[in-house]
């Protein structure tokens, strides 16, 4: 029995001693981050940490094609509200809204009792007035004969003169009395002063409207060529008349450049616009001047009221373009990764413009031509870290920064 409790006890012991070396290489390949002789970083042999590839863009200067967008409202060449002259109920209501009229096309007829009553107390007082005349005129025939064989005296006859010529003046007064109703009577036919399109109708067949309505009858909008106003800050519209020195406004809203007009829904109208007008009064609340511009809309695309953006470009010489996408912002700086010496990055401070093309920054300070920028993978990077540069092209550099649509799913 002794000498079965001792090999038990000379097993345990065996046992023992071999968990005690398990936990201890255990512990040796966790602290020493693999098996001896494994590679790569974090190997227990400590190689080298691998060297990956980032894409690295040239700078060299080019010309950028930059711009701004400014909120806009549409207007119409001309938006005419239409209001009757004379108080009338509405008889016939000619057109519908959204048509298309010529000028002096026919609208709205109203239905004026009191205009008509005018023009027949008009008609009735010229008829008195040539009996009037008439008589007069026979007073004047019959008196001259006798004047002329001395029956009767010549200042008999002159007052006969003189009352023709009054009642002739009363005629001519009637007349123009007459025509002044008729003019009254034709505001009954209400016509369009302008080509162009018609808006909303408020008023129905029936309604009594007259000049001091609150709504007018319809508007009538020339949209042949459409207005689109936008404010500017007084910084841009000083650096807009340092630009053109010596030149008359007129002459310097000849040399800017064509806009563009951005629609509601975010595509670009076709036909480009001028600035045709500026206003010459910086508004005192806002720090703003208005400007305006001029698209032509032979289509009728656009519509008086509607919104929109212009798009104002700017032209800059021998710009360096840095992407987007290769810059991060740092406590309201932004920075750049530079390719320098033994292929290390170093993390460089730049400035922008306010002005972008959508892709690229316009670099002010901190990059000149010649150096090297890496182009993606900005965040994965450090100061100092080395890095297998890949040369890509500008094209290249802004087609990886653009993200790519989202796929479209079918309709079921």
């Amino acid at each position: 029995m002794k000498q079965v409790a001792s090999s038990l006890a000379a097993s345990l012991l065996c046992l023992m001693l071999a968990a005690s070396a398990c936990n201890s290489k255990s512990d040796q390949a966790a602290a020493g981050g693999g098996p001896p002789g494994a590679g790569g970083p974090g190997g227990g042999s400590g190689g080298p940490a691998q060297v990956l590839d980032y894409g690295v863009l040239t700078l060299q200067p080019s010309t950028a094609e930059l711009h701004t967008d400014y909120p806009t409202a549409l207007q119409g060449q001309a938006d005419v509200e239409i209001r009757p002259k004379v108080e009338g109920f509405i008889d016939q209501v000619l057109v519908d809204e959204g048509a298309h009229v010529r000028k002096g096309q026919l609208l709205f007829r109203l239905n004026s009792d009191e205009a008509d009553q005018q023009v027949r107390a008009a008609q009735s007082a010229v008829l008195s007035a040539q009996a009037d005349v008439t008589t007069a005129q026979l007073d004047v025939s019959k008196t001259e004969p006798l004047v002329a064989d001395k029956i009767l005296s010549a200042y008999t006859l002159n007052a006969y003169r003189a009352t023709l010529q009054a009642k002739k003046a009363l005629l001519a007064q009637s007349r123009a009395s007459l025509i002044g109703t008729q003019k009254t009577q034709s505001y009954t036919r209400i016509n369009s002063p302008v080509d162009g399109v018609i808006g909303t109708l408020p008023y129905k067949l029936g309604s009594l409207v007259n000049a001091t309505s609150t709504q007018p009858l319809t508007t009538v909008s020339s949209n042949s060529s459409v207005r689109a106003y936008f404010s500017i800050n007084e910084k841009d519209a000083l650096t807009l008349g340092e630009a053109n020195k010596g030149l008359s406004a007129a002459q310097r809203l000849a040399k800017l450049p064509r806009v563009q007009l951005v629609l509601a829904n975010g595509q670009l109208y076709q036909r480009p616009g001028r600035v045709e007008a500026a206003s010459g009064l910086v508004n005192s609340s806002t720090g703003s001047v208005q400007v305006r511009a001029d698209f032509p809309n032979p289509d009728g695309l656009l519509h008086s009221g509607a919104t929109g953006r212009v798009r104002v470009p700017q032209t800059v010489p021998n710009a360096l373009l840095v992407p987007q996408a290769a810059t991060y912002e740092l406590q309201g700086k932004r920075f750049v990764y530079v390719v320098g010496a033994g292929n290390k990055v170093v993390n460089t401070a730049i400035d922008v413009l306010p002005l972008t093309d959508g892709l690229n920054y316009v670099v002010s300070s901190g990059l000149k031509a010649g150096d090297q920028i890496v182009t993606e993978g900005v965040n994965n990077l450090q100061d100092g870290q080395a890095i297998k540069p890949r040369p890509v092209t500008a094209a290249t550099a802004t087609a990886v920064a653009t993200p790519a649509a989202a796929p479209v799913a079918s309709a079921r």
